[in-house]
């Protein structure tokens, strides 16, 4: 009975999927730019301090990869949950705060 509780909906919405395909490849795109940005300018350049401190924690490698499944896992919970305007919404985000700046400041 547990599982008939959590249906998915058998719709597919291909708005959600393209949503969700284009935040991966902001978060593959964000992840590779932030480790040439670490790589070329040093682990003081990361803005976001949490992530900064993983990167002086733990390393940059891991640092950056579980960023990026932490913010992948949460977009699959969204999409699951049919939230794709969120989703949409945080990948108009991450390509404006984050893919964009690190485009500005490795190629200026």
């Amino acid at each position: 009975m547990a599982a008939a509780a959590f249906r998915l909906d058998p719709r597919r919405s291909v708005f959600g999927d393209v949503v969700l395909v284009v935040f991966l490849l902001a978060q593959l795109a964000d992840g590779l730019l932030t480790s040439l940005g670490l790589a070329t300018f040093g682990a003081t350049i990361e803005a976001n301090p949490i992530v900064a401190w993983y990167i002086l924690t733990i390393g940059a490698g891991v640092a950056i990869v579980g960023a990026k499944l932490v913010a992948v896992g949460c977009a699959l919970a969204l999409h699951v949950r049919a939230m794709h305007r969120t989703v949409g919404v945080l990948t108009i985000l991450y390509l404006a705060g984050a893919v964009w700046p690190w485009t500005l400041v490795l190629w200026p």
